[in-house]
């Protein structure tokens, strides 16, 4: 079967270059207008354990991961023993010419391509450079201009001395000449005009919306997968104006945003799950105090430390309950990077505009996997600041007493930062409160004050988006997904569609509060929920909030995203 496709898999173990080798090809591509989808699998080890990295790439647009393998890069012998019967009819294995894997278990329609990887390295310098030379085996088979990759090498390396980055160019240049005199796949991966493109995965979007958008303060106690947003942000603190600190808890986080959001700071914390369980109880104080704020909750599966590295849709309903008492919270699961930029933006508004708490979801699918995202996508140079009832110390001091809790028609009190003018001294308290902020017990007051700060929920509704609809808007079958399942969905599709099964995609972005018209878009046809949990969470949500009947499910909790091949499995069984 002839593909518009490739897949390069690069399998090692950790230490051996594998997750840079495989984000510095899906950059190279990239830059060269192709469109790449590229996905890292790793243990939570430092040394050891067999790591992998998938990356395909099309002329075309793509969106979601696959199975098959088109050229497998072994660094060791055991990623040939796992990935074998992934390897496509016709592909090829790049493999050192000293290994011991003997072809006798290799497919004759598969390829043992035996390369001097180790010997081309240890020419220009260490051995550490043979993921060097066997990126640049796999370039050469499918004609790829080598020049797109000594470019990502010169970016990656620059800050490490010429020497170094010579030494990797001297690598990449004697290995794809190599290989350009004894092999080749068949097919070739040319560059194409296209608008300029960035690779970056859903972490790194998230950051830049989060960074645009104004946000001055993050504190966080580093936490697979989100650590990568806190490593962005300090990253670039010191050109932006940001405050980071590394806290010494997610309680003591959290509590740092708090307290840097009261005095007027955007302020986020970035954690996962078991991050987010320790952040609950300051969840509350934010929502008794009106204090708006950001967390990012990237997903992975649990309980406890469960699988540190993988990813998992399990935490909807940790972040539609967690906290004690009733405020209210706005929940986003962006898709795709685009939304995760979006999102970022939005999230920082509503928290301000509504004196509330927004918590996006993510996971570690679409927080650590690359994607090629055309460069018009994220808005960095005009993104709309709105602060809300956010009052100057001019308007303050025209009124004739400042109250930070006044009772509102919409349940939004005017907010002034702390200290900003004479009338501002006020108090914030955790016990409930007179408008004044000095706490009371009063029953009416109590009832005002709890009716007032759910009040919110009305307006934040008007904010929510409508969820995406995607294929033939007359399909019988709808599939139904949130977060990351976008991608694969959207090909599962297009594939149904086109064998003349008429199949529809509404996928939701806005978790809560519920689109209003997330009811009249699905309509009554038939709906089957694809997500990561095992107790259908979103599913469940969907019941409540529409009255829908679902017809069916697919879940996967192994702790592996979402496949093409293994949607269309499910649907066929």
């Amino acid at each position: 079967m002839t593909h518009t496709d490739f897949v390069f898999r690069i399998g090692g173990e950790a230490g051996q270059g594998v997750e840079s080798s495989g984000a510095g090809f899906a950059t190279a591509f990239t830059r060269a207008g192709l469109h790449v989808v590229a996905v890292p699998d790793y243990y939570s080890r430092i040394r050891g354990g067999h790591n992998f990295f998938s990356i395909r790439v099309s002329p075309e647009p793509i969106y979601g991961l696959i199975e098959r393998v088109d050229i497998l890069i072994a660094l060791t012998d055991e990623t040939i023993e796992r990935h074998l019967e992934a390897m496509a009819e016709g592909g090829i294995i790049i493999l050192d010419d000293q290994s011991q894997v003997s072809g006798e278990s290799i497919p004759a329609s598969v390829t043992l391509l035996r390369a001097p990887l180790n010997e081309i390295a240890e020419k220009h310098g260490a051995a550490v450079m043979a993921n060097t030379a066997a990126v640049a085996v796999a370039a050469g088979l499918v004609d790829f201009d080598l020049d797109y990759l000594k470019g990502v090498v010169r970016d990656n390396f620059g800050s490490k001395g010429e020497a170094i980055v010579d030494a990797n160019l001297a690598v990449l240049t004697d290995a794809y000449q190599w290989v350009k005199e004894q092999a080749s796949f068949g097919r070739t991966l040319k560059p194409q005009e296209s608008p300029k493109r960035i690779a970056c995965n859903g972490n790194e979007a998230f950051a830049m919306g989060a960074l645009t958008a104004g946000c001055k303060f993050v504190a966080a106690y580093p936490m697979t997968p989100a650590t990568s947003v806190f490593e962005y942000m300090c990253k670039h603190a010191a050109k932006w104006g940001i405050a980071t600190k590394h806290a010494e808890s997610e309680i003591a986080a959290i509590n740092m945003c708090i307290g840097a959001a009261h005095a007027g700071a955007r302020a986020m914390a970035p954690t996962s799950g078991g991050g987010f369980d320790l952040m609950t109880e300051g969840l509350s104080l934010a929502g008794m105090t009106e204090t708006p704020l950001v967390i990012y909750l990237a997903q992975r599966p649990g309980p406890a430390t469960g699988l540190a590295t993988r990813t998992a849709q399990t935490d909807l309903n940790l972040a539609m309950y967690a906290g004690h008492g009733e405020f209210p919270r706005v929940i986003m699961a962006p898709g795709t990077p685009e939304q995760a930029f979006d999102c970022a933006h939005r999230a920082f508004n509503i928290a301000e505009k509504y004196q509330c708490q927004v918590i996006v979801l993510s996971d570690q699918y679409l927080a650590s996997s690359i994607f090629s995202q055309d460069r018009s996508a994220f808005n960095v140079t005009s993104p709309i600041i709105d602060r809300g009832k956010l009052l100057s110390a001019e308007e303050v001091e025209a009124t004739d007493e400042y109250k930070r809790y006044a009772l509102t028609e919409d349940g939004v009190s005017p907010r002034a930062l702390p200290g900003s003018s004479p009338k501002t001294v006020y108090l914030a308290t955790g016990n409930e409160h007179r408008e004044d902020g000095h706490i009371t017990e009063d029953a009416s007051l109590a009832e005002a004050m709890t009716l007032k700060r759910n009040k919110k929920l009305e307006g934040i509704a008007t904010e929510m988006q409508a969820p995406t609809l995607y294929g033939d808007p007359d399909a019988e079958l709808t599939l139904v997904g949130w977060g990351s399942t976008c991608g694969a969905l959207v090909e599962v599709v297009d594939i149904l569609n086109a064998k003349g099964k008429a199949t529809r995609l509404v996928h939701f972005c806005d978790i809560w509060p519920f689109p209003a018209n997330a009811r009249k878009i699905l309509g009554d046809k038939a709906v089957i929920v694809v997500e990561q949990n095992v107790h259908g969470q979103f599913e469940t949500l969907l019941k409540q909030a529409t009255g829908i009947t679902v017809k069916g499910h697919i879940h996967r909790v192994d702790g592996r995203p979402f496949t093409v091949e293994y949607i269309l499995r499910e649907l066929e069984a």
